[in-house]
């Protein structure tokens, strides 16, 4: 599942402000009067800037906004919803699965057996020689080829620690049994459970893994144990994506795009050194293989079904990141080599990708411009310029954009009836495939306490923030998972409204209001700093109504807005914070590994909260190893129940978005014939209405269709 830290858009409230500023601002009109040009560029507004131009290591919206301009990934979704080829024209999925041969093991009619009769039963049972169950003939059927892999010694170096001594490293000689190898035309979850019914129940279970390793020093014996399954598991499933890339596409200073640049861009999230966030999502690649310079392989170390959808991440150029290219950049800047990695590089304010898009200019606070690429291998797009101007201000954007300085406008809650209708504006809407929640420093007393994240939940009044702050263009949720899948626990009720239940859950955890009304526990009193990021006045109201809800039941709350690169960079990638409010734009695969596992609390890591949970680990597990959709939404609503017990984050809501552009702007497309024809834009099935954002052309009057209506 792909996340994103999102600013979202606010009600405006100062009408008298934007009357006032509005006579400063040229109108449309006078724009193209003067400009003609003005008609080929599309300028896009943001209440925060980008932090990093570069698709592996920016997790915020303003840099995504600009990420997914200047790079371009080997798939997508189209407007259905299906993947489709970008870099990439097609690709393959199939299995390389194997497992050892257990000579102990009694196998059912024929007893111990060798690796040429399990071999050998296998073929005949594929060959329908023998009775099998249905689920079992489905296996051997998807089998497309049965080999043997040989016996083997080698030697595996492991740093441990004896009793009593400092670290030392210990080899372990290994004695590797046989091994089975099969090819699947498709990744099978369950080949090893349903090939146990011609092997036997136990022919898996009873392999001795332990028995094949040896060390010289007897004092390491006792660790074996731990290191058997991990340096020969009996049994191993490879899923394989192989893609076949486009030819004769280049990167925006010419160099053409290979399968190395596939590679290096994985192995660059993969690098501990550059703080990746999404080194989770990729971990499960065993190795990337470049088979030539236009077909790449991927290989997995386990069950892996999000694997598809990981590489519509945006694809770095190997010949300006990689290690020799790192090194030279640091001498040249005078820094050390060795400590020197990508987060320094100037490459993230100066990107250069293969997408429609070439960067120009980034000006901090001010703007970030970008200029078509002509070269771009599906056309250029139809706008010479792209310009994302940073306008803190909700209502100066407003007012650009009634001007027609802006091109595109997040219309806040209040105005959504006003503008829906208006015929000057073409308008599309959704709800959000993400929330805004209030999230809680778990590492940080009193929010170790289950019963306090609960109660500071209870003490908030969100059907009223849905009503009054939102009017109505939202919704409740209570856990993680996108509200249209079916990976969401509809059976999950919101968190009551309940001040006077919220102090009876506080009094049980030991807090109690003194003389003066405030809460205490040991004599210290329940007091903590409430920050989100500067410039958003939605988020800036729910500042404003936690801390009065929280200071009605006694908790002395303070609260801070933090302006957004630091508030990122400083607060949360740090988590240096008590509580915060945020949002999460996310992806429709269920994976919640980057921000919900336990191993994801580090610096620069999505798990910034510091949830850690035993089973909840093994279900995240589960889902992001589950190629069965049943069972998947089965593990996600389990998951879901216990993240909603738990309440690491006070879940708020999800936003419904209206989005309006000028009637003018169209879809531009040429006929069989030559001619160019104008279409309504028209939303995805998740409401992306800038799917088609190559093909747009602003006219300079309004086109037929809409002056018909």
């Amino acid at each position: 599942m792909t996340v994103r830290r999102v600013l979202i858009l606010a009600p405006a409230v100062l009408i008298i402000f934007l009357l006032q500023s509005y006579f400063w601002v040229p109108t449309y009109e006078e724009q193209t009067r003067g400009n003609p040009g003005r008609l080929n560029e599309y300028i896009a507004a943001s209440i925060g800037d980008a932090s990093i131009l570069n698709p592996i290591l920016s997790a915020d919206s303003a840099s995504g906004d600009i990420n997914s301009m200047v790079f371009e990934g080997l798939i997508d979704r189209d407007e259905e919803l299906r993947f489709r080829g970008r870099l990439a024209t097609s690709w393959e999925i199939y299995e390389d699965a194997y497992f050892y041969i257990n000579e102990e093991a009694r196998i059912p009619g024929v007893g111990r057996a060798g690796v040429q009769q399990v071999e050998t039963l296998l073929q005949r049972a594929k060959a329908g020689e023998s009775p099998v169950s249905p689920e079992l003939r489905t296996s051997l059927g998807n089998i497309r080829e049965i080999s043997i892999v040989p016996p083997r010694e080698f030697l595996v170096t492991k740093s441990e620690k004896a009793k009593d001594e400092e670290a030392a490293e210990v080899k372990i000689r290994v004695s590797s049994p046989a091994r089975i190898r099969l090819v699947l035309n498709r990744v099978d979850q369950d080949l090893f459970d349903n090939l146990s019914y011609i092997l036997g129940k136990k022919y898996f279970d009873s392999f001795d893994a332990q028995g094949c390793l040896t060390v010289d020093d007897e004092k390491w014996q006792e660790k074996l144990p731990a290191y058997a399954d991990e340096i020969l598991p009996v049994t191993e499933h490879n899923p394989i994506v192989v893609f076949h890339l486009r030819p004769d596409v280049k990167f925006h200073d010419g160099h053409v795009f290979d399968a190395n640049d596939v590679k290096f861009t994985c192995e660059a999230i993969i690098n501990p050194k550059n703080l990746s966030p999404r080194i989770a999502t990729y971990e499960p690649v065993k190795r990337v293989e470049v088979v030539d310079p236009l077909t790449v392989r991927i290989v997995y170390k386990r069950l892996y079904s999000p694997a598809l959808e990981t590489w519509g991440m945006g694809i770095i150029p190997e010949h300006l990141l990689n290690d020799e290219a790192l090194k030279k950049e640091a001498i040249r800047l005078g820094k050390d080599p060795e400590k020197f990695s990508m987060r320094q590089s100037s490459f993230s304010r100066n990107p250069i990708g293969c997408g429609p898009f070439v960067f120009r200019q980034w000006k901090s606070d001010r703007h970030i411009i970008l200029d078509r690429f002509d070269d771009y291998w599906e056309g250029p797009p139809n706008y010479r310029l792209y310009i994302y101007r940073i306008i803190p201000d909700v209502l100066t954007q407003e007012m650009e954009f009634y001007a027609g300085t802006i091109d595109h406008y997040g219309v806040p809650p209040h105005q959504v009836r006003r503008l829906k209708d208006d015929p000057k504006y073409q308008s599309f809407s959704g709800l959000s495939l993400g929330y805004t929640y209030i999230g809680y420093n778990m590492r940080r007393e009193p929010f170790n306490d289950p019963r306090v994240r609960r109660a500071l939940g209870m003490a908030i009044n969100v059907d009223k923030i849905i009503k009054y702050v939102l009017h109505d263009q939202g919704e409740r949720i209570t856990g993680p998972f996108v509200k249209q899948t079916d990976y969401y626990n509809h059976g999950i009720p919101p968190v009551p409204y309940d001040p006077e239940g919220a102090l009876k859950l506080l009094d049980k955890a030991g807090w109690e209001p003194n003389k003066e009304g405030w809460l205490e526990k040991d004599g210290k009193r329940f007091q903590f700093t409430l920050i989100t990021n500067s410039g958003n006045p939605l988020r800036e109201a729910l500042l404003a109504i936690a801390q009065d809800a929280w200071k009605k039941i006694g908790i002395d709350v303070r609260t801070d807005r933090v302006e957004w690169a630091v508030f990122i960079e400083e607060r949360v990638d740090k988590a240096d914070f008590d509580a915060l409010i945020l949002g999460w734009l996310m992806g429709l695969e269920p994976d919640l590994y980057e921000v919900w596992h336990s191993s994801q609390t580090d610096p620069y890591q999505l798990n910034f909260v510091g949830f850690k949970n035993r089973e909840a680990d093994d279900l995240i597990i589960k889902v992001r190893q589950e190629y069965d959709h049943d069972r998947q939404v089965a593990y996600c609503r389990r998951l879901h129940e216990i993240i909603a017990r738990e309440q690491p984050y006070t879940f708020l809501y999800v936003g419904k978005w209206t989005a309006v552009l000028d009637m003018r702007i169209v879809i531009q497309e040429t006929d069989s014939l030559g001619n160019v024809v104008y279409k309504k834009i028209t939303p995805t099935k998740t409401g992306n209405f800038t799917f088609y954002f190559n093909k747009w052309r602003k006219l300079p009057e309004l086109p037929s269709f809409a002056a018909e209506g």
